[in-house]
């Protein structure tokens, strides 16, 4: 019978979002409750008619509440086959009533691990074992039994029910009991990835991770013949591009999110007012500045050809005078992700008329260091490769910096070296960096030689780029980067070093008279 009529409903839930109104609605098609704990409370004091769990038991709630619906009373009317004779007979034997629908989204683990101070004692209270089993025996039983496991299934649930005499069709039930699994699965990999966390082992036997859709389809994928869809963590306390609020703007599209979070992973790098504008996930604009206006204006001028259409990121709250500068003419920007927006400055960006519509504000919140991923996830065809993420800052690297050239950099050059490397860091290998002052003003990405990226990043910079200096994500197989930069007017180069010809980049320094210092860290980014 692919109609099957709800008659008997046990509820016990965690969110109590839209209960009542549920309540009501099944109450008024005939439906008998059976609920427990906070959520019978949360009914009766509603005034409705509720059956406590404990009188179809015959057993109290115990263990303070851990155990309330681990009964065969419960479990044997929701599994109980209704079309098996031989089944229906045992529930009869032991008078146990069928129960029709479970609703039951869980105790909030994920919310409890996200929240920042929550102690280890507070997660574990909030593993919930009755709602999953609960879940489980309706979702398996789905031919005769339905499960609404969220809120947002509420009202379509019921509308089917006023539609067919109190009854879910079986595709309905079936699409459910999918969405049941689901649930248990992503509830069951948050727990698992809290307990690897609490061992220390970044590298467990079994890397679970659930990731949540987020709201509708993307438009499309990196094309638009590829459809795509963006997933989040729940569990996160990351202030980053998955849980900014999106305050302003159209929908975002694949690559905005790709080129939001390489954007946003930039500017946190930098204790000063930073900006840096991303095209095609690599900087092609950064820069440091005594406020924040100024940092956007030396970014977006280190290549503005460039920077047309491309995303901004800032690491402090975006002040009237900074959106003024984004807001010029003749610019035009994709979007915008920043800790936050000034009231002034949130109604210049959206009340430019070119921009009403289309510009995307990101607000992340506070970005705090401490709470960021542990592990950098990156998939292949049929596995995924995991490691940490590269942190290291300037500071780590330039804490036993190597003067390798016979002149040492200045104090300034060493200043525009710090920023060259860091930017570097988030460049496409084969990685060049040119700054001048405190600015980008040159980048040669993602090339197949290291030589053809400086050229690319000698190119970009032209004049802009004499007087400043060169970061390297990794050393020099041969002298001729160096060679050319040097001629081009590059005063100071940082690299790793570790070539088996070292000597003979060193030597060409010496012999132009351009400093050179070794990081002994390599910052390839694949």
């Amino acid at each position: 019978m692919s109609v099957r009529q709800i008659r008997r409903a046990l509820l016990s839930v965690g969110d109590k979002t839209g209960l009542v109104e549920l309540a009501r609605k099944l109450t008024a098609m005939g439906v008998e409750l059976v609920s427990t704990g906070g959520t019978r409370k949360a009914l009766t004091d509603a005034g409705l008619a509720v059956k406590d769990v404990a009188e179809v038991t015959g057993f109290p709630e115990m263990l303070d509440g851990r155990v309330k619906t681990l009964h065969p009373k419960i479990h044997g009317g929701l599994l109980a086959i209704r079309s098996n004779s031989d089944h229906l007979k045992t529930l009869e034997q032991h008078g146990i009533d069928a129960i029709d629908l479970v609703v039951s989204n869980l105790y909030p683990f994920e919310a409890t691990v996200a929240k920042p101070g929550s102690t280890p004692a507070e997660v574990i209270e909030e593993i919930d074992i009755g709602g999953p089993t609960l879940v489980r025996a309706a979702a398996k039983n789905f031919e005769f039994v339905a499960v609404l496991t969220d809120p947002a299934q509420y009202a379509l649930a019921v509308e089917e029910m006023q539609n067919n005499q109190g009854g879910l069709t079986l595709v309905t039930r079936r699409k459910l009991a999918a969405a049941a699994f689901h649930r248990i699965a992503a509830y069951d990999a948050a727990i698992s990835a809290w307990f690897a966390a609490q061992e220390g082992d970044p590298f467990p036997p079994v890397l679970a991770r659930a990731w949540h859709k987020q709201g509708d389809d993307l438009r499309y994928g990196e094309n638009p013949h590829q459809p795509a869809a963006f997933y989040v963590d729940r569990s996160s306390r990351s202030a980053g591009v998955a849980t900014a609020k999106v305050l302003h703007g159209k929908e975002l599209s694949y690559n905005n999110l790709l080129d939001l979070d390489a954007a946003l992973n930039l500017v946190r790098e930098f204790g000063e007012p930073a900006c840096a504008v991303i095209k095609h996930n690599n900087p092609c604009g950064a820069a440091l500045g005594a406020t924040l206006e100024e940092a956007f204006r030396e970014a977006y001028e280190g290549d503005p050809l460039s920077a047309y259409g491309g995303v901004l990121a800032f690491n402090r709250e975006i002040d009237e005078a900074t959106a003024t500068q984004i807001t010029e003419p003749n610019r035009f920007i994709e979007c915008v992700i920043a800790p936050g927006f000034s009231d002034a400055a949130f109604q210049l960006l959206t009340n430019r008329p070119s921009w009403k519509k289309s510009v995307r504000l990101l607000a992340t919140g506070p970005l705090d260091a401490a709470t960021r991923p542990v592990l950098s996830l990156r998939e292949v065809e049929g596995g995924m490769l995991v490691q940490a993420p590269d942190r290291r800052t300037d500071a780590d690297d330039f804490a036993d910096l190597k003067v390798v050239t016979k002149r040492a950099p200045t104090e300034a050059e060493l200043a525009s070296l710090r920023l060259a490397w860091v930017v570097c860091k988030h460049v496409k290998s084969n990685g060049i960096v040119f700054v001048n002052g405190r600015r980008v003003v040159g980048v040669g990405a993602g090339q197949m030689s290291r030589v053809d990226s400086t050229h690319l990043a000698i190119r970009k910079s032209g004049e802009r780029g004499r007087g400043g200096v060169m970061a390297s994500d990794a050393f020099f197989p041969f002298s001729d980067s160096v060679v050319d930069a040097a001629a081009h007017g590059v005063t100071a180069i940082a690299q790793p070093g570790g070539s088996i010809r070292d000597a003979e980049s060193i030597a060409a320094c010496d012999e132009r008279g351009v400093a050179m210092v070794f990081t002994g860290t390599r910052h390839f980014r694949h």
